[in-house]
């Protein structure tokens, strides 16, 4: 039962509002392990608020995972070093309850079930995929990571989160053919939303 609702809640994330998606600017991080394996998809979606971020995965460990956009669009395993520290454009302290922060890519945690797969979703307004001193998409990119532990968020520089188990390129998605009309904005993301559900359960 944990499975299917997984699936329907990836589904929901993945197919949401067509006209919304296909208005705003968007991107997209599969998320890899030290293996090259493909363990789950994070969504970006620019909205009126802020970004609105949509993670799924599996093969985690229960519990609290942090999670965080870094400043370097690169995940070269096993380590991942190459992602760089956290996306922080402002130069603030990290952590969400650290009076001297946070840092621009510092996110709630991510939250594991028992049977190693999550769904999470957050809206930030300290970054944005449109162009500016808070943009994703810097001459050098960005990446989003999460932790093999979860974030005290509030020790500098990553919370005591441990280390970093899955990495994706954060990658603008090109909306010219999401905005062409009738059906097809539909059967494309029906389409993506198939395949990711195939990679992350597909193979149990």
């Amino acid at each position: 039962m944990r499975s299917i609702s997984v699936i329907f809640m990836l589904a929901t994330l993945l197919i949401g509002d067509v006209t919304a998606w296909a208005a705003g600017e968007r991107a997209a991080a599969p998320l890899r392990d030290a293996e090259g394996r493909v363990m789950g998809m994070a969504l970006f979606v620019q909205e009126s608020q802020g970004v609105r971020i949509s993670v799924t995965v599996k093969g985690l460990a229960p519990g609290e995972h942090g999670i965080h956009i870094h400043a370097v669009g690169k995940c070269e395993p096993p380590d991942f070093l190459s992602a760089g520290p956290h996306f922080n454009p402002t130069t603030k302290k990290h952590g969400l309850n650290n009076p001297e922060g946070p840092h621009a890519g510092d996110l709630p945690n991510l939250v594991v079930g028992e049977d190693g797969s999550a769904v999470y979703e957050h809206v930030t307004n300290l970054v944005t995929l449109t162009p500016g001193e808070l943009s994703l998409f810097d001459e050098d990119g960005s990446s989003l990571i999460i932790h093999a532990g979860p974030d005290d968020q509030i020790t500098d520089p990553a919370g005591n989160s441990g280390a970093r188990v899955l990495c994706g390129v954060i990658t603008p998605m090109k909306g010219a053919s999401l905005r062409i009309g009738g059906l097809l904005p539909t059967l494309l993301l029906l389409a993506a939303a198939a395949l990711v559900i195939w990679l992350l359960f597909g193979r149990r």
